[in-house]
C-alpha cells in the first residue's frame, strides 16, 4: 500500500464496543496475530504471547469477572470532580461494553525478555526505567493488533487490566504467574457505523527546527483541553458510538 492508502486505514481504526453476534475464522485471527508479531521491540525481545478465547464459557467467566474490579476503578473515579471523571466510570457500571465481542484476544508479557535490551536502559534512559520500554514493546504490539482488525474490516476495542482483574483472568486460562496480564483486544463485527473521531491539528503539535513556544500549553490549557474532551466522548459513548 503507498502512504494515503495506510492514512486510510489509520483514520479507519476506531474502538468499537458493540459487536454483530456474527463468528470470526481463525485464519482472520491468525493474520491479527501475524501483523502484531512483527511489532518493534528493544533489542529485539518480542515479550509478547497470545490467548485467544473464542469458547463461550470462558469468554462469560472473563465478563462474570470483569465487574468488581470495575466498580473498585469506578470508586476511585468519584474522587475526581465530575466534569473530569472519565466518561466509562461517570455512572455505575453493570456490564462490560465489550459483552458481545466473539473474540477476545489476551495479551500477556513476559519481563524476562527485556535481558535482551542494552543494560543501560535501567540507568540512562529519557523516559525513565526499563520498565518504561517494556510497556511501550507491549503498546507495540497492541497498536498492530488494532490495526490490522480494521485491515480486516473489523472492529475492535482496547481494553484495559487492572490487576484485580489480571489475577482473575489468569485463573480462568491457566497463565503463569510469571507472565502479565497486559491488556485484552475485544475482536468481532462492528454493529454500528463509528462517528468520526477527534484529533488535534498538526500544526498544533508539529515544530520544526526548535520548539515553537507559541503552542505551548499552560496547566490551564491541558485542563480545559480535557473538559472540552470530556464533553465531546461522554455522549457518544453513552450510545455505544
Amino acid at each position: 500500500m503507498d502512504i494515503n492508502e495506510f492514512l486510510d486505514l489509520v483514520h479507519k481504526r476506531r474502538s468499537i464496543r458493540r459487536f454483530k453476534n456474527e463468528p470470526v475464522s481463525d485464519e482472520t485471527i491468525l493474520q491479527i496475530l501475524e501483523a502484531s508479531r512483527w511489532a518493534m521491540s528493544g533489542g529485539d525481545g518480542q515479550p509478547w504471547e497470545y490467548v485467544v478465547v473464542k469458547d463461550e464459557a470462558k469468554r462469560k467467566q472473563i465478563l462474570d469477572a470483569w465487574l468488581d474490579p470495575t466498580i473498585e476503578a469506578y470508586w476511585i473515579e468519584q474522587t475526581r470532580v465530575p466534569e473530569l471523571r472519565h466518561h466509562h466510570l461517570r455512572t455505575m457500571p453493570t456490564e462490560p461494553p465489550f459483552k458481545d465481542a466473539p473474540v477476545l484476544i489476551v495479551l500477556l508479557g513476559d519481563r524476562r525478555t527485556f535481558q535482551a535490551s542494552v543494560l543501560g536502559c535501567h540507568f540512562l534512559m529519557t523516559e525513565g526505567s526499563a520498565d518504561a520500554i517494556f510497556q511501550k514493546n507491549m503498546a507495540n504490539a497492541t497498536q498492530n493488533i488494532h490495526l490490522a482488525a480494521a485491515a480486516a474490516g473489523l472492529g475492535s476495542e482496547w481494553i484495559s487490566v487492572n490487576k484485580l482483574w489480571a489475577r482473575s483472568i489468569k485463573n480462568i486460562l491457566g497463565i503463569p504467574d510469571v507472565l502479565e496480564v497486559h491488556n485484552i483486544a475485544a475482536i468481532g463485527y462492528p454493529a454500528y457505523q463509528p462517528k468520526p473521531n477527534y484529533r488535534r491539528e498538526l500544526n498544533e503539535i508539529v515544530h520544526y527546527d526548535g520548539y515553537d513556544m507559541s503552542k505551548y500549553r499552560t496547566a490551564d490549557d491541558i485542563r480545559n483541553y480535557i473538559l472540552k474532551l470530556r464533553e465531546e466522548t461522554a455522549p457518544p459513548y453513552k450510545q455505544g458510538l
